[in-house]
């Protein structure tokens, strides 16, 4: 099996009704390896989720996506999205029957193996025990650990993230980095991961991409700061700047 996980040839998308030379995304080549944790950083509009989108089969797009070698155009539970919003999650249904409701559209229907299956989910978040909570009575930082464990007890070979913590407090945000990145490496996820902070690129990503207007990548580079990853690490300050001068470069 190649280490490539997924490639992306000459992916363009324009949205309709907008003139070709304004696509969201033009010409864009990408791939990504297997396990690999990639951090994208760019301004609004530049088509950061956009990309997440058209991996993930939500959009109609020209050019070739594929994962594992094949082409995908439509949505599946090979790719999984977590967005940002907390309402990602069915508010009539419990924690536990949340996470099993994709698990029964694939199919499973024994009640021991759907429970297993979303006891061991919860497990990996840190929620063991509230599976019979509902969204309401969870904090933001509780539900997006349930949208992970939604995407995590499908087995989805990538998992999307758009902005996952951005409206959550800096202590909660900052303890959902530190969880994910444990999961990321016992799970053996490859993770696309969208985010305006160029601190939680740093300390989540392996990898670090900044997008430009039309999805140009302007800088595509391994992260070499060894983990777990702080302002005090060595290389971080030279990292930083040169990411956040890509970012700001016409501010």
């Amino acid at each position: 099996m190649t280490n490539k996980i997924l490639q992306i040839n000459n992916l363009t998308m324009i949205y309709e009704n907008n003139p070709e030379e304004n696509a969201v995304i033009k010409n864009m080549n990408l791939t990504v390896d297997r396990n690999e944790f990639l951090c994208i950083l760019g301004a609004s509009g530049c088509g950061k989720t956009t990309l997440l989108r058209c991996i993930a089969g939500f959009e109609k797009y020209s050019g070739e996506i594929k994962v594992n070698g094949e082409r995908k155009a439509l949505p599946g539970t090979d790719r999984i999205m977590v967005f940002q919003d907390f309402n990602q999650l069915f508010p009539w249904k419990t924690v536990e029957k949340n996470i099993q409701y994709p698990l029964k559209k694939q199919g499973i229907k024994d009640k021991a193996k759907l429970k297993q299956l979303s006891d061991e989910a919860l497990a990996k978040v840190k929620l063991t025990g509230y599976g019979h909570y509902y969204p309401y009575q969870l904090s933001g930082g509780m539900k997006q650990r349930v949208a992970i464990a939604k995407a995590l007890a499908l087995k989805p070979e990538i998992i999307l993230m758009d902005e996952p913590f951005a409206a959550l407090d800096a202590m909660t945000r900052n303890k959902l980095q530190s969880e994910l990145l444990n999961i990321s490496i016992e799970e053996d996820c490859t993770i696309i991961f969208i985010t305006h902070n160029i601190q939680e690129a740093i300390v989540l990503g392996t990898r670090i991409m900044v997008l430009d207007k039309g999805g140009e990548i302007v800088i595509d580079e391994k992260n070499s700061i060894a983990r777990p990853v702080s302002p005090a690490s060595k290389g971080y300050g030279e990292l930083w700047e040169r990411l956040h001068s890509a970012l700001y470069k016409n501010a």
